[in-house]
């Protein structure tokens, strides 16, 4: 009698050890969606920004239509990806082609001290502040989570309930900027 007791305390103790790290990787899964939301909210506001810059740019600039073109369809890429890593990969592409939308800025004095221009230009520095901060938080929440997942006894939980490893949000530009070395002349 008192090993059967014995046995089903094990027993019950075990099953809430189980139901507690099941439910911290759902709680650290359900964070890294939240965080992924966040930063799909803050791409939104910037690719809504994207169509009034290059409208407000395609007045003061009309023989640059490559370059407007090309914001367009990164904008178009990055709009249409449904995946975490597509949308990594066409938001670099984005932040690309708004660099050189900004680079051909400069060449156009009378588009630089545009009052639209401008406020487009702030509106969108203030988004991707909130880009990055949002990156960071979701790259915080996908550390948490894959520790989580990768930790004894919670792996053998995650496993055989499939709570996949997900991948960090990398900026490419910022990978690129790390990799080149820029030319200093004195």
């Amino acid at each position: 009698m008192n090993l059967l007791l014995i046995i089903l305390g094990v027993l019950g103790l075990l099953i809430v050890i189980v139901i507690v790290i099941y439910n911290r990787l759902v709680a650290l899964r359900q964070t890294c969606n939240q965080a992924w939301s966040d930063i799909e909210v803050q791409l939104k506001q910037r690719q809504d920004l994207i169509p009034s810059l290059v409208k407000v740019v395609k007045g003061y600039a009309k023989h640059e239509k490559e370059t407007l073109q090309a914001v367009i369809d990164a904008r178009n890429s990055a709009v249409s990806a449904n995946s975490v890593g597509d949308t990594i990969k066409a938001e670099g592409l984005l932040g690309q082609a708004l660099g050189k939308l900004f680079a051909l800025a400069e060449a156009y004095p009378d588009l630089k001290a545009n009052q639209n221009f401008l406020q487009l230009q702030d509106e969108l520095s203030d988004v991707e502040n909130k880009i990055s901060a949002a990156r960071r938080f979701y790259n915080n929440s996908v550390q948490e989570y894959n520790t989580g997942t990768e930790q004894f006894p919670a792996n053998m939980i995650a496993g055989q309930f499939n709570f996949d490893k997900r991948d960090f949000y990398e900026s490419s530009e910022g990978r690129e900027a790390l990799q080149t070395t820029p030319d200093i002349n004195f």
